[in-house]
């Protein structure tokens, strides 16, 4: 099992520091939220890209891909009732994509709770088909860019739209393409009342990236999440790709966080 890390615990820091940073406790990669490297991808030129590529390879870490999508620039939303606002998103997200290809990542996650609430007004299903739309026009994108969106299911705290996997795998069968699938956030499904290895092994095959954390938000082994359960769960599905370490809570130091949510990791996949 390979493991990265957010790079929005890192607040203020360049990228190119963050990648020798977590590479030096020994992170295999870092995943990226565009919101910290420009407003928007649109500001991110071909050469400043390379640049970005060029320092992960000097640091010995892969770029794994991207989350917050949609966290900027303002007026976004999934499932907006206004045409003009669904389509602005669905192009914003194509940019997102091809980001993604440029520096060489393979997953985009699709958590933006915020972007993603049915609008008030708007009927579930309605809400649901907008969704379904953009979903597969953005998943054939990511066919062209050889990368995947993954849908996150959120807990009903954070939203109202796709809280279970139960749901993200129903999405993930509507959009019903290859390069659209479901991924995995400890934190997230903790919320669902399942054990997680129940959770994990419904999603199965779908699960195409995972996010480890506590169900308060914190790093791996500040809790008692029994993340060994997690790897078993795991390797028992065939997974293979990246745990990717997203906390939402900074203290006390961003270097700190790394070094002991690694630890725990190993320690749960050794």
């Amino acid at each position: 099992m390979k493991f990265s890390i957010c790079n929005e615990l890192f607040e203020g820091w360049k990228i190119e520091d963050i990648f020798r940073t977590v590479a030096e406790i020994g992170y295999d990669g870092v995943e990226i939220a565009p919101f910290t490297l420009a407003e928007s991808v649109a500001e991110i030129s071909e050469a400043r890209r390379k640049e970005i590529v060029q320092a992960a390879e000097s640091s010995g870490v892969e770029i794994v891909g991207l989350h917050w999508l949609l966290a900027s620039p303002k007026g976004l939303y999934l499932n907006h009732p206004n045409e003009a606002i669904r389509r602005r998103t669905r192009d914003y997200l194509d940019s997102c994509i091809r980001f993604c290809g440029d520096l060489g990542g393979r997953v985009l996650v699709f958590g933006s709770p915020k972007q993603r609430n049915v609008h008030p007004g708007l009927a579930y299903e309605q809400a649901w088909e907008y969704a379904r739309e953009t979903f597969a026009h953005c998943a054939d994108t990511a066919k062209e860019s050889g990368v995947y969106l993954c849908i996150e299911a959120l807990g009903r705290r954070e939203t109202d739209f796709i809280n279970t996997l139960t749901d993200a795998l129903r999405m993930v069968r509507a959009v019903n393409r290859p390069h659209f699938r479901a991924m995995i956030d400890t934190k997230a499904i903790s919320d669902d009342g399942r054990p997680l290895p129940e959770i994990i092994r419904e999603g199965g095959e779908m699960i195409m990236h995972v996010h480890a954390n506590e169900p308060d938000g914190r790093g791996p082994g500040t809790g008692d999440l029994d993340f060994r359960a997690v790897a078993d769960a795991l390797r028992g599905i065939g997974y293979d790709g990246y745990v990717s370490v997203e906390v939402f809570d900074f203290k006390p130091d961003p270097v700190t966080i790394a070094r002991d949510s690694l630890a725990c990791l190993r320690a749960a996949f050794s």
